[in-house]
C-alpha cells in the first residue's frame, strides 16, 4: 500500500459518491477482515512453508494431536475444522503420503475411517506450534489490550454469520 493512500478507504469514498452510503461501512469492514484474512494467512504461510505444510495441514495434525488417541474419525476431522469434506481428503492424503499421519479402520464401526497422527506428525505439530506461537499469535499485530475487544468482536461476527448461513430463506 502507498503511504498515505489506503484503497479500502477509496472505496468507502467512492461507495458515498455514488449513493450506497448505508452500506459503506458494511463494505469497508467485509473488505478489511478479508484483507486482514490475507496477511495473516501469508504470515502463517511464512512460518510453515519452511516445515513443508500448509495451514490446512497444520490444522488437522494440530487437531488430531488435541485428542487423547490421536486419532479422530475423518467425517469429525471435517466438522471441527468447518471444511468441505475434500479439503480434508486431500490434507489427510498430503499427510499420509510424508508420514505425519495414517489412515485405519474404525475399530468398532467398518463404514468409519479415523485418521491418525503419527509420532513423527507429533514431533512436526509441536515444533510448528511453537513457531507459530512466537512468531504470528503472541503478537498478532495491535496491543495486547485490544486483542480480547477484536475477538469479541469478530466471535459475535461469526456467531451472526453462522446463523444467517444456516437460515435458508433470503
Amino acid at each position: 500500500m502507498t503511504a498515505g493512500f489506503d484503497p479500502i478507504d477509496e472505496s468507502r469514498r467512492q461507495w458515498v459518491l455514488r449513493g450506497w452510503e448505508d452500506a459503506a461501512d458494511g463494505m469497508s469492514l467485509v473488505i478489511s477482515v478479508m484483507r486482514v484474512h490475507q496477511l495473516f494467512l501469508a504470515q502463517v504461510d511464512r512460518v510453515l512453508r519452511p516445515l513443508s505444510l500448509t495451514f490446512s495441514r497444520y490444522e488437522v495434525l494440530a487437531l488430531l494431536s488435541f485428542t487423547r488417541r490421536g486419532s479422530l474419525p475423518m467425517n469429525k476431522v471435517t466438522k471441527r475444522l468447518q471444511v468441505h469434506a475434500t479439503s480434508t481428503t486431500n490434507s489427510v492424503d498430503r499427510l499420509e503420503a510424508a508420514g505425519l499421519a495414517r489412515r485405519r479402520p474404525h475399530p468398532e464401526d467398518g463404514r468409519t475411517t479415523l485418521v491418525e497422527i503419527t509420532e513423527e506428525g507429533r514431533t512436526l505439530v509441536a515444533r510448528a506450534t511453537d513457531e507459530l506461537n512466537r512468531s504470528v499469535f503472541q503478537h498478532p499485530g495491535i496491543p495486547e489490550e485490544g486483542v480480547r475487544d477484536v475477538l469479541q468482536r469478530v466471535t459475535e461476527l461469526r456467531s451472526f454469520l453462522e446463523g444467517d448461513l444456516a437460515d435458508p430463506s433470503p
